[in-house]
């Protein structure tokens, strides 16, 4: 199984949405489905059938994020600002506004946030290139050129 890669920030972000989880989340989904097993006939209490479904959910994404925690390789960004790499921050020229964007790996992948994955389309097209290269990326609107201005 290949390993899954993520920069130093994804991966502590993930140790704490885990503790959370366990520590406070969890328990109050257990408190919850408790209360709502005493109110009586399980078969129609709505309030035990949701409570079920939060604890279910909280087990699920526990167990999805300890998997990824079991099987990480974290991303240094020991990038010295001449290529784009996992962990880069990349300022670019985009229908002439510059954008920032970072350059992560998929499970920490947030595009409303300007974070990137590697494997998505312009992330693809980003990795390994360097300051003053052109690049064309087909999106779903079309194609779109990025001019590289700056890599941290």
């Amino acid at each position: 199984m290949p390993k899954i890669q993520l920069t130093q920030k994804g991966f502590d972000d993930l140790k704490i949405e885990h503790q959370d989880l366990l520590k406070t989340k969890k328990p109050k989904a257990i408190d919850r489905l408790s209360k709502a097993r005493s109110m009586g006939d399980l078969a129609e209490n709505s309030e035990y059938a949701a409570a079920k479904e939060e604890l279910a959910f909280v087990d699920g994404r526990v167990r999805e994020i300890e998997g990824i925690l079991n099987n990480v390789e974290i991303i240094a960004n020991n990038n010295t600002g001449d290529q784009i790499q996992i962990g880069s921050s990349v300022t670019v020229e985009v229908n002439g506004k510059n954008e920032l964007f970072q350059i992560v790996g998929e499970f920490e992948a947030d595009p409303m946030n300007k974070k990137l994955s590697q494997n998505s389309p312009i992330g693809q097209a980003l990795i390994n290139k360097k300051v003053g290269d052109l690049v064309e990326v087909n999106i779903p609107a079309g194609k779109v050129q990025y001019k590289i201005v700056e890599i941290k």
